[in-house]
């Protein structure tokens, strides 16, 4: 007998709804209908467990199959399949409060409306016209059923012949979804939401290449791997075990083998498993994230992460499957679940007590690998409190030499000498040791060290420091004359009257090329005579907010302010003793004529530039030619 009904919802909008706002996630109803069948299956594997299902399993595939002359999609599993009653009570009955409360709260969040309703079958409307259950229970003299229904509360329930257990959703797909008529379509999302579900997933047959094409063989497609690594005892596993399964997740990166991971197993007091890959991290933070696959009981759930652990975290690589993560929920509400949180939480720790493990234990191994995990380590360190504390002990500085110091070492080394009039320690730094090779030198001559601070957040990383350490600042080694950069008494007051320094600016700013956004302040200092005539020096703080806005959108108004170079005369050097005599009898339009009818400050001038990296192009190659004239 036929029975017709209405479907139990308190709307008749429910499919207008379904539509409309799940439309733009409408393929998670492969995973949706897929690890439905997956389940009923591994409820009848518990019932023979237990004892009360006596008949054979058999073989417990679920299996999927398209059929484009009928455009239809099926999913078929030989679980447990429903009484009409079952069908009735878990199908027909949705329970919703209201329409608006519905639509107010949910209509934003596809994943929202699915999971707090239980109406995962639900989402093959948004892609069906029409889509039938056939459905036969496991239960001795269980009549089989057919349930139907075109997207509208009606529905019809009708007996049908079925020989076997289980049930088969039945897709009958509408002319705007045809793509999922498509093998390749189904396969790749197959392999996204599928690939490590606990029962065997099937899709067609395995091909060959035979006789210049590919043909189906007789042995079934399956898709998944059923016994992922991570569900494995660590203490089973070998160092290729954990590298092969990192190719399979990731083989586009088949060049770039991990550094080294943590198996996470717990049990108490949530459940969570998983393995995280340390990659070797490149310069570009962006490029890195999202490699965290998230599963819930093997059921992939997202592989956006952010949110759900810390942000540092989102650059690691690998998977994380706990029950306690809802399969289908806002990110927002995964944000505030306790169990998310305390799982956040409990990741962090291991990845401190890893990192900790292997600097006490290996420390050689460590320093060989720092450079790939100085940027991550930094980025933990810039936005969670807790894993500074731990990363504190650990993180390593490495000097212009390639040699390491944890923080403590460093200070240790430096105090002494690099400690200002201030009693503040002033760690010397070098973006670059090719363009700053001159400042380096200078400075090991002093006996100072140089650290070498060339990645992508040293900048904000330095800042941190200066605020933790405290007495402390970091300068980058061209930022002002080495005579000066530590200053260790006052300074000796250069006595130069305002007419002189007037003409000398402008007679020095007459010899220095157009630079864009570039900006020379000039300025007169006691170096001693065996200094370097002219040298220029790049400040620090407007290089560092340049660098900052370069990272952060809300300084970028920093990034188009011109960058400022002092261009420091040292009136102890018997040139620009020379120059400052001429300025006495001379005001600065005869001081500039005299300078520019030669050719000794402007090879000075561009001597400072060359050392800074400055002199490019037509200014370098006048350079190349004049000296050879001087020769």
């Amino acid at each position: 007998m036929v029975q017709n009904g209405h479907i139990g919802v308190t709307t008749d909008n429910i499919f207008p709804i379904i539509k409309k706002f799940l439309y733009s996630d409408h393929e998670i109803f492969v995973r949706e209908i897929v690890s439905n069948a997956v389940d009923a299956t591994q409820k009848l594997k518990t019932f023979s467990d237990m004892g009360e299902f006596k008949g054979e399993l058999g073989d417990l595939s679920v299996r999927i199959s398209i059929d484009k002359k009928k455009k239809t999609l099926t999913v078929s599993d030989r679980g447990i399949g429903m009484t009409d009653e079952e069908v009735d009570r878990y199908i027909n009955q949705i329970a919703l409060s209201s329409a608006n409360d519905f639509l107010d709260k949910y209509k934003d969040n596809a994943n929202a409306i699915i999971g707090h309703f239980g109406l995962g079958f639900y989402s093959t409307f948004m892609v069906s016209k029409k889509v039938e259950i056939v459905t036969k229970s496991y239960k001795e003299d269980s009549a089989a059923v057919r349930w139907s229904c075109e997207g509208t509360p009606e529905f019809t329930m009708e007996e049908v012949e079925k020989q076997d257990r289980g049930t088969d959703i039945i897709l009958y797909l509408d002319e705007d979804n045809k793509e999922f008529l498509e093998k390749e379509k189904i396969d790749s999302l197959l392999k996204k939401y599928c690939k490590f579900l606990p029962i065997p997933v099937v899709f067609g047959k395995k091909q060959e290449w035979k006789d210049g094409k590919y043909t189906d063989t007789e042995e079934d497609n399956i898709i998944n791997d059923i016994n992922p690594l991570w569900k494995q005892k660590p203490a089973g596993l070998k160092d290729e075990d954990y590298l092969r399964f990192y190719r399979s997740l990731y083989p586009m990166s088949i060049m770039d083998e991990p550094l080294f991971w943590i198996h996470l197993n717990v049990d108490y007091p949530f459940h969570l498993t998983g393995i995280l890959y340390f990659p070797k991290i490149k310069s570009n933070l962006d490029l890195q994230r999202n490699k965290i696959q998230l599963y819930s009981n093997q059921v992939f759930v997202t592989d956006s992460v952010e949110g759900i652990v810390p942000e540092f975290l989102t650059l690691l690589h690998g998977v994380i499957d706990s029950p306690d993560i809802p399969l289908n929920v806002s990110r927002s509400y995964l944000q505030s679940d306790h169990n998310v949180k305390k799982i956040s939480n409990h990741i962090t720790k291991k990845v401190a007590d890893k990192l900790e493990e292997l600097f006490r234990k290996e420390r050689s191994r460590f320093e060989e690998k720092w450079d790939s995990l100085k940027l991550f380590i930094q980025y933990g360190m810039l936005s969670e409190e807790k894993f500074y504390d731990r990363a504190a002990k650990f993180i390593l500085l490495k000097n212009s030499n390639n040699i390491y110091f944890t923080l403590e070492e460093y200070k240790a080394l430096i105090e002494n000498a690099q400690t200002d009039k201030n009693g503040e320690i002033i760690y010397l730094y070098t973006t670059d040791k090719e363009e700053q090779y001159a400042h380096i030198e200078a400075a090991g001559e002093k006996g100072y060290d140089v650290l070498l601070m060339d990645g992508q957040l040293d900048v904000h990383w330095i800042g941190l420091m200066e605020q933790k350490l405290g007495k402390t600042r970091f300068v980058r080694v061209d930022s002002d004359a080495i005579e000066h950069i530590i200053e260790k008494e006052n300074n000796t007051k250069v006595e130069l009257t305002d007419k002189q320094k007037e003409s000398i600016t402008e007679a020095v700013k007459s010899q220095l090329p157009e630079m864009d956004k570039t900006e020379f302040n000039i300025d007169f200092k006691q170096l001693g005579e065996a200094s370097r005539p002219i040298q220029i020096t790049r400040n620090e703080f407007s290089r560092r907010m340049k660098e900052m806005a370069a990272m952060q959108q809300q300084m970028a108004f920093y990034g188009e302010m011109p960058d400022t170079c002092q261009v420091l005369l040292n009136v102890q050097h018997p040139y620009i003793k020379e120059l400052i005599a001429a300025s006495e009898g001379m005001d600065k339009e005869e001081l500039i004529a005299q300078v520019s009818s030669g050719n000794k400050l402007k090879q000075m001038v561009d001597l400072a530039l060359l050392a800074n990296g400055m002199l490019k192009g037509e200014a370098l190659n006048n350079f190349v030619k004049r000296s050879f004239e001087m020769i």
